[in-house]
């Protein structure tokens, strides 16, 4: 309309990294990149965790032999596995009875204080 020619607005420029050739992905950026993504605190805890599970199942296999429970009034033969592990929990279950025992206890000559 003032007669000057109409042209298109200008594009803001591409960003550097747009007109930059794309390179090629050498040994050293792969080993970089390697670099950012290990985590070694994962890989320690998976390896950890293999190692514990691989000895529990070395303890469980190497325990089979049966040997001869006396109770008071009566006996049996089972895998010694079976008796380590009854012998466990039947130590957890009184570890967590006597120590809320003993909780309740500490709790009751302070409230008599």
């Amino acid at each position: 309309m003032d007669g000057e020619p109409k042209t298109k607005p200008e594009s803001p420029p591409a960003p550097a990294a747009k007109m930059a050739r794309p390179r090629k992905r050498g040994f050293g950026s792969k080993l970089e990149e390697g670099r950012q993504t290990f985590q070694p605190g994962l890989w320690s805890r998976l390896i950890g965790i293999g190692v514990v599970l691989l000895y529990l199942l070395l303890f469980a296999v190497l325990n089979t032999r049966h040997v001869r429970v006396s109770f008071v009034f009566a006996a049996t033969r089972v895998s010694l596995i079976w008796v380590i592990l009854l012998s466990l929990a039947i130590g957890l279950v009184l570890g967590v009875l006597l120590s809320q025992v003993h909780r309740f206890r500490m709790r009751q000559t302070r409230s008599r204080s």
